[in-house]
């Protein structure tokens, strides 16, 4: 076999050619074969779907036109990850394979174990790059928050010159679809995922999340503090970056810098009395905060992978059931809980593959508590249904707000109180939940309670699953009774020391009670944990 020269640039959740060191470094040291495996076994995974594989399809078309302008096409192989990648090794003799940490799920974090054991038996180095701020083999959170600052102050990285690996056939590859793009990038249907419609979706690509961070950065953003709460107004004055931070469309430090960018020149504007420039100050602020803890998230999974499927805090063993009710699982998926506000969230949803945080964080709060529902069963529905699905802070908030970390402030939203709140005029209840049209104002969120609900209730629209009241009363007697449990204030210390934030002042669970500073720390990261990007 000849000397090694081909350096593999294996693409997973780092789509684009921009600030991606393991390209950079790759491109230093000889020719590039850059690299997609589709791998028909994730994407049968319980948290995949057809909406996330076709943002990620548009993604590597618009990434396979600018590897092409760089010097290398992006090929796109289907099948098995060591499979594919000791095929191309046998072709070209491959000398190193580069690509970016990954924090994923289960699957994928065995997956690249196995492809660590093949190279080192080929003898070929794996070389694994940080991508963003979560730091893998972590010691401790001491330093974390200024780590993660430093490393997105580095400069921005460019996209390199790129020398292709000549001679490339088809020998010796894995049977199946036809290879490279646009004719080899498989269907969802190709990858066995079942149809899912989602009409409103945002498109993929990196064309697209550079116009949605400087549309937010310089025009959407000025009302995001406010709006984030509110599923309408945040579906126009949040970032909407998330898809692309998730599939790396963008990179952290970039959309970090640009609105580190715009934080100075606003203030290099600002005026007396200019309540436009501060209210835009405001949001930048709270924005890179919400960039930050994204990370911050993320970080809890990569320390700590049972999180995925195990309750962080044990203590809460056993207290939800392990099979989910079937009735209540169904009508929670189908948005027909006959609870109009949660319904709408659910098929906004649905149809939109985004939602704002905290309607996310009332639709696992209503799945966990008033259905009682296991975190993991309801979590499964949203994974799926988030465009923006990134297992870090999935998972970690599906457990913070199903109340099993043993660290975090219950919440059990009142979803009435959320539907009167966040849609006072019930504009978005009545657009996704058409069957209450003739329900009048005063009763649009309580429907029940309207004189004439029988000629709607049971017809057209069901009947509430549970009494909301009634059911958020018996799940809080059931969560505090759990957390009185022996050992369980010990417990809670251990994971507030590898986990919580150094920057909240929060104490130690277990070791004091809570002076006036301490609450006021409380409520602070309360404001602080609410992830709307």
């Amino acid at each position: 076999m000849a000397e090694p020269s081909a350096q593999l640039i294996w693409f997973k959740r780092d789509l684009r050619a921009f600030d991606h060191a393991p390209l950079l470094r790759a491109a230093a040291a000889g020719p590039v074969l850059p690299l997609y495996i589709a791998e028909p076994e994730l994407w049968q995974q319980s948290d995949a779907s057809g909406r996330q594989w076709a943002f990620i399809a548009e993604s590597l078309e618009e990434l396979n036109a600018e590897l092409t302008k760089l010097g290398a096409p992006l090929e796109v192989h289907v099948g098995d990850a060591v499979a594919v990648i000791e095929a191309l090794h046998r072709q070209h003799n491959i000398a190193a394979i580069w690509a970016h940490e990954e924090t994923g799920n289960a699957w994928t974090f065995a997956r690249d174990k196995r492809v660590a054991a093949w190279s080192r038996a080929a003898g070929i180095t794996f070389n694994e790059i940080p991508q963003g701020g979560v730091v893998r083999r972590l010691k401790t959170r001491n330093g974390w928050a200024a780590q993660w600052d430093a490393h997105m102050a580095q400069p921005i990285l460019p996209s390199p010159a790129l020398r292709p690996v000549k001679n490339i056939t088809s020998q010796g590859l894995p049977q199946g679809l036809p290879q490279g793009l646009p004719q080899g990038l498989p269907s969802a249907k190709d990858l066995g995922l079942p149809p899912d419609p989602c009409p409103e979706r945002q498109p993929g690509g990196r064309t697209n999340g550079l116009d949605a961070l400087n549309s937010f950065l310089t025009v959407r953003g000025e009302p995001y503090r406010k709006a984030m709460s509110a599923p309408a107004a945040g579906a126009r004055h949040c970032s909407r970056v998330s898809p692309h931070l998730a599939f790396g469309t963008l990179s952290m430090r970039e959309t970090a810098q640009a609105t580190w960018a715009r934080q100075a020149a606003l203030k290099a504007a600002a005026t007396p009395g200019d309540n436009a420039n501060k209210k835009w100050r405001e949001a930048m602020r709270s924005f890179t905060g919400r960039l930050h803890w994204r990370h911050h998230f993320m970080q809890k999974l990569e320390d700590e992978p049972r999180l995925e499927f195990e309750n962080l805090h044990r203590g809460f063993d056993g207290l939800r059931p392990t099979e989910p009710d079937a009735v209540r699982l169904q009508a929670y998926a189908a948005g027909e809980t006959g609870l109009p506000f949660v319904d709408a969230c659910l098929r906004s949803l649905q149809a939109t593959g985004w939602l704002n945080f905290r309607m996310r964080a009332m639709l696992t709060a209503v799945a966990s508590y008033h259905l009682w529902l296991p975190w993991r069963a309801s979590g499964e529905i949203l994974a799926r249904r988030f465009t923006d699905y990134e297992p870090g802070i999935h998972w970690s908030q599906v457990q913070m707000q199903s109340g099993t970390t043993g660290i975090n402030t219950i919440r059990i939203y009142n979803p009435i109180k959320q539907g009167k709140d966040q849609d006072p005029t019930g504009a978005f209840t009545r657009e996704w939940v058409p069957e209450l049209d003739g329900v009048p104002d005063a009763f649009l969120q309580e429907p029940w309670k309207w004189p004439e609900a029988s000629s709607v209730l049971g017809r057209t629209y069901p009947e509430p699953i549970v009494d909301p009241v009634v059911a958020a009363r018996e799940a809080k007697e059931k969560i505090f009774a759990a957390r009185k449990g022996a050992g369980f204030a010990r417990a809670a210390d251990a994971i507030q020391n590898k986990h919580g934030s150094r920057k909240s002042g929060m104490p130690n669970t277990g070791q004091r009670r809570r002076t006036t500073k301490n609450r006021k720390a409380t409520s602070k990261v309360k404001e602080q944990l609410m992830l709307d990007l």
